[in-house]
């Protein structure tokens, strides 16, 4: 509900915010459930809290309207590519969601970026 109160948003901005979120939430999971995997999850964190960051950060920067958005939209696609890539490549559930969530995040990021 909140994110329909904030009048400058486009549909297609709403939709890129509400998903920079839901990353964000994926990736913490994710990475707090490699962390109990064991060895080999290395880069998997890595990416996933590299994610959380930048789209959180990403959801904010459209929040307050910023004009750095854009270029950070580019940079969320970029990390959220990477982190899908790497979670399609372990059989874990948490990986499997994971990935999914960060390539729909990546699809709506990168339509932001190129706007």
């Amino acid at each position: 509900m909140a994110l329909q109160e904030i009048s400058h948003l486009s549909d297609q901005q709403r939709e890129c915010l509400d998903n920079c979120l839901e990353a964000t939430q994926a990736c913490e999971w994710c990475a707090d459930a490699c962390i109990d995997e064991g060895d080999g999850m290395e880069q998997c964190i890595r990416l996933c809290r590299d994610v959380a960051d930048v789209a959180s950060m990403h959801a904010r920067f459209m929040a307050r309207d910023s004009d750095y958005s854009g270029d950070l939209a580019g940079v969320c696609a970029d990390a959220c590519e990477a982190c899908a890539d790497e979670c399609e490549q372990h059989d874990h559930d948490h990986c499997q969601v994971c990935a999914d969530v960060v390539r729909e995040c990546a699809e709506t990021c990168r339509s932001m970026a190129s706007a």
